[in-house]
Formats: structure tokens, C-alpha cells, sequence
């Protein structure tokens, strides 16, 4: 049965991530506030949480996940590394809106879809998000919508259009920002912006200088 929790009062917040979590752990599927838009979130690990988090969407898998962290330590142990640049991002831009894609560490056992061989990470600037992922672990999350419809800004929104295909929803009210996180592929030899969002290039050019954008 589908539950839902008002995080904006203490001891709702308290009971929304004690059951998400246990939720994530059995493999089912989460609706979680982001600083961005509203996520829908599966264990990274399990494979069949992440085909279902695909399924609810209705998105295959050449469409695959990032995964949220709560730590920077959770990030460096899902990459082979940060390349060149990874580090001073994260140092200017995490917790926040900017998307890494880096090389998936080849030890790990995981399916997030047809990848390449590579990971898109970020850690979110929301206390409930990272709350959660401190007691998860890594999660799979996309934008808590159908493909090809509007994100979701508010958990009511999300519940719209992903029903009871997920086990928890936590609200966390009205999503500050709609804007999605910028995406810079770290996997080739110059950073490439992938998709425009939160973080304007210019303040990446900033920090790393040269980024190769497509327009």
C-alpha cells in the first residue's frame, strides 16, 4: 500500500524516512523531494528496483538513471575516478544542481541500464534527500514523472502520474527550483556540458575553465 508523509512536520518526517528507507531496501520504489524537481528513487544495486524505477516511467534501458549520493566518500567509491576536474567541482558545486558523469568503478555489481560503462552522480542540496541517502546508500533517482510529461514540482504531482507504483512518498512541499541539474560528462579529455540546467556554464568555465557545450 502506497503511503505519503508530510516532512514538514517532525515526527511525519521521522516515520517518511524510516519507512522509505526500509522501502529502498526491499527493493521497492520511493518518491523523494530534490532541490531540483521531485525524484522517484530505487536501491542502486538491486536490478530489479532500477528495472521497475524504468518501468514506472516508462523508459528503457539506453535511458538509464543517475545515481544521488549523501557523501562525497559514496561518490569516489562509484567511480574509477574523478578525472582532472571532478574534485574542484564538487568542492564549488556539491551539495547542489551539477550532474557528474565519470567511469563507473568496473568492480562494482550493479545494472543501471545500458551505461557505457559510466555513472551520472550528484549529491543534492535537500535535507530530507540526503538524510535518506546517509541511511540508504547510493539511489538509483530520475525525475519523478512519466517520460515525456511535466517533472513533478510537488509530491501530489508526482503521485499523479506514478500512483502505486511507488511504496513511499515523502512531501517535502513545492520544489524550490524546476530547473534540472546541468550535466557535465568528466569522460573525455574536455569537459562536455551534456544539458543545460541549474548551474549556468559560465560559472563552470569558472572553476575548470574550458567546457565544451553542443550550441
Amino acid at each position: 500500500m502506497t503511503k505519503r508523509f508530510d516532512c514538514s512536520d517532525l515526527d511525519q518526517r521521522a516515520e517518511g524516512l524510516r519507512e522509505a528507507a526500509e522501502a529502498v531496501r526491499r527493493g521497492d520504489l520511493v518518491v523523494l523531494p530534490t532541490d531540483t524537481v521531485y525524484g522517484i528513487g530505487a536501491d542502486a544495486f538491486t536490478a530489479a528496483a532500477v528495472t521497475a524505477l524504468l518501468t514506472a516511467k516508462g523508459r528503457g534501458r539506453d535511458m538509464p538513471p543517475p545515481v544521488l549520493v549523501g557523501t562525497v566518500r559514496a561518490a569516489n567509491a562509484l567511480v574509477e575516478d574523478l578525472g582532472p576536474y571532478g574534485q574542484d567541482l564538487i568542492d564549488a558545486f556539491w551539495p547542489g544542481p551539477l550532474t557528474l558523469v565519470c567511469k563507473a568503478n568496473r568492480a562494482l555489481s550493479w545494472d543501471l541500464g545500458d551505461t557505457k560503462g559510466t555513472v551520472a552522480l550528484r549529491m543534492p542540496l535537500h535535507p530530507v534527500a540526503l538524510d535518506l541517502l546517509k541511511e540508504t546508500g547510493p539511489m538509483a533517482v530520475s525525475s519523478a514523472n512519466r517520460s515525456g510529461s511535466p517533472a513533478a514540482a510537488t509530491a501530489e504531482e508526482a503521485e499523479q502520474q506514478l500512483g502505486d507504483s511507488v511504496a513511499v512518498y515523502l512531501d517535502g512541499g513545492k520544489s524550490g527550483d524546476n530547473t534540472p541539474s546541468s550535466i557535465l560528462d568528466l569522460t573525455t579529455a574536455v569537459p562536455r556540458l551534456l544539458r543545460r540546467g541549474a548551474i549556468p556554464v559560465e560559472k563552470l568555465r569558472g572553476i575548470i575553465g574550458y567546457v565544451a557545450t553542443d550550441a
